[in-house]
């Protein structure tokens, strides 16, 4: 069936808040590339204190840090 042909008629309208609440790339999963890094032994020492998954931490932290800065160009 072509898209002309969908009758959509009985589909009630959004309201205009309807997408306040909705979350952008909540089940998005960014491709991970391997890398060696080199770190200072105190700093690794620290992220692997809180157990493990250390790599994700290291990940979540420059994240962030990579969305606050983005966010500061866009102002």
């Amino acid at each position: 069936m072509r898209e002309e042909e969908v009758d959509t008629s009985d589909i009630a309208e959004l309201s205009p808040g309807a997408w306040e609440n909705a979350a952008r790339g909540k089940w998005y999963r960014p491709v991970k590339e391997a890398v060696s890094i080199r770190l200072d032994a105190d700093v690794l020492s620290w992220l692997k204190s809180k157990g493990s998954g250390y790599q994700t931490r290291i990940n979540a932290l420059l994240r962030e840090k990579m969305l606050q800065e983005s966010a500061k160009r866009h102002r």
